[in-house]
């Protein structure tokens, strides 16, 4: 193979073209005349590459990885022509079809596997409007730098022309376009269309540090308030007060999601029998599995009059869209507030209480999936078994279940203490005596002022009650007589000895 300049003849002069050729004769014996760089030393490496590739004739099975890299850094247009002449085949060849080709052949593969719609086009849609932040057209274009500057600045915060503030996406919400990214990214490999990931060693944020829409669980006495004031409400997005309020009943017993419900029709319960259910069909549920939740009697016979004189493939409950169902709950929850706040005796005190907040004074939203972290919660909080728990949630992993999805309620952390045992001092009744073992009388007990209750004679130990026992001797200093063996008595919790010394009751020291 030759890389020369090829001539050309321009106003009657024969000149030599600026780029250089790469000149060879390919495996069809046909010879190839392929334009490269402006550069020299860049043609002759690129026609190193392309030497290689015909002398494989197309790129079989034999196609090194480091070649395969070289062929992924060629330009489009090189790549076409090679494609065009069967140097590479057509697998060799993919990773120069443009990026929007390829994610849309990405999202043909998510719904094959099983996805959803909605899935796929959420996590396609990702990808592409990353892609189009960095400016990326083809395969080769992909930078992880480049792609990790465009998602810091998505995260950042602009001030509008009317001179509101509209906030970044949150590091939660970063991390779920670089998840979609890294992952379109992989398939390429998987499907033998790239070799490398570029961006396989990019990872994503501590969502700890930026937490914008974490979700708290309703106590019992907000989701009394709700349904019951909402049930008696007017109409809202084309559902009645009652089938609302039938609705969050459903999905704070059940767990079920707003596109779970959505989804449910006439035929998908059974509430005559003898443990009432109903069913999610395995293409609504996000786990792609049929699953059959229990039902409380009670909530049957509500579900059985409100489906009463509906059709079998009737819808159950007329939700509205993934937005409409979000800002429907919020005027609702808004709505009970307003009620129970008026329903008091000083508004004052309920206005500065977070009771049915949208979001409270933790920062915790109540929103329609709240249902479902509530439903969770109260089988913690009722101490139902985490594997229990875990299968009526329907999540993967016990994990899932127990940290993200189950909540302490007020109060729970301070009255689980009530558990322990009781380690407070126990008052005793213990009987006092003497240092003789005698009872302690009101003839040796000391008087509150620590003077001695008798008269005190200087030359008689006697004189105070106290007698000479075994092995007691007087001794005599000067007209004071005192007992060689002193006897003590508890007075107050502590020792106290007596001493005979100018008529005074003094502490041992």
């Amino acid at each position: 193979m030759k890389v020369r300049k090829m001539p050309y003849w321009s106003g009657g002069e024969r000149r030599l073209s600026e780029k250089w050729y790469a000149v060879f004769v390919d495996h069809s014996e046909i010879l190839r005349r392929l334009p490269l760089f402006d550069d020299r030393r860049a043609s002759e490496s690129l026609a190193k590459v392309i030497d290689r590739l015909n002398s494989i004739r197309g790129g079989s099975d034999v196609i090194t990885a480091e070649l395969a890299r070289s062929v992924e850094a060629m330009p489009q247009t090189i790549r076409a022509k090679l494609a065009k002449w069967e140097i590479l085949s057509a697998a060799k060849v993919a990773a120069g079809k443009p990026l929007a080709e390829h994610l849309n052949d990405w999202k043909g593969s998510l719904l094959s596997k099983g996805g959803t719609e909605r899935h796929a086009e959420k996590t396609s849609g990702r990808a592409r409007r990353l892609f189009n932040e960095c400016n990326f057209k083809f395969w080769s274009d992909l930078s992880a730098s480049k792609l990790h500057a465009a998602i810091a600045d998505m995260r950042i915060d602009y001030r509008n022309a009317d001179g509101s503030i509209e906030r970044g996406i949150s590091a939660q919400t970063s991390n779920f376009y670089l998840q979609a990214a890294k992952q379109f990214a992989r398939w390429m490999v998987q499907d033998g269309r790239a070799t490398e990931s570029p961006l396989a060693h990019l990872r994503g944020l501590n969502v700890r540090t930026d937490r914008r829409h974490d979700r708290r669980a309703l106590s019992a006495d907000e989701l009394q308030w709700l349904l019951d004031v909402t049930a008696e409400s007017d109409e809202r997005n084309g559902m009645s007060g009652e089938a609302r309020a039938m609705l969050y009943r459903l999905a704070v017993e059940t767990g079920l999601r707003a596109g779970e419900l959505r989804s449910l029709t006439r035929v998908s319960f059974r509430l005559d029998d003898e443990e009432p259910t109903v069913t999610i069909a395995a293409a609504y549920a996000k786990n792609r599995r049929e699953d059959s939740l229990p039902l409380r009697a009670n909530t049957a016979a509500a579900l059985a009059a409100h489906l009463a004189g509906k059709m079998q493939r009737a819808k159950a409950f007329d939700v509205p869209a993934e937005t409409a169902v979000s800002k429907m709950f919020r005027a609702d929850l808004d709505h009970a507030r307003r009620t129970w706040i008026n329903a008091g005796e000083t508004d004052a005190e309920r206005e500065a209480s977070g009771f049915l907040l949208y979001r409270d004074h933790s920062n915790l939203v109540a929103d329609f999936h709240a249902l479902r972290h509530t439903f969770i919660s109260n089988l913690a909080a009722g101490g139902v078994h985490p594997k229990t728990a875990q299968a009526l949630a329907r999540h993967s992993t016990i994990t899932l279940t127990m940290d993200r999805y189950s909540h302490i309620y007020r109060g729970a952390l301070a009255s689980a203490l009530d558990v322990l045992p009781n380690l407070s001092p126990v008052v005793r009744q213990v009987k006092k005596t003497g240092s003789d073992g005698m009872p302690v009388t009101a003839e040796n007990r000391l008087s509150p002022d620590l003077s001695p209750r008798c008269e005190f004679r200087r030359n008689s130990a006697e004189s105070c009650g106290v007698e000479r026992g075994k092995g007691q001797q007087v001794e005599s200093l000067g007209n004071i007589e005192r007992l060689s063996t002193i006897p003590s008595e508890v007075l107050n919790g502590s020792t106290r000895i007596r001493t005979w010394d100018q008529g005074f009751m003094r502490p041992l020291l």
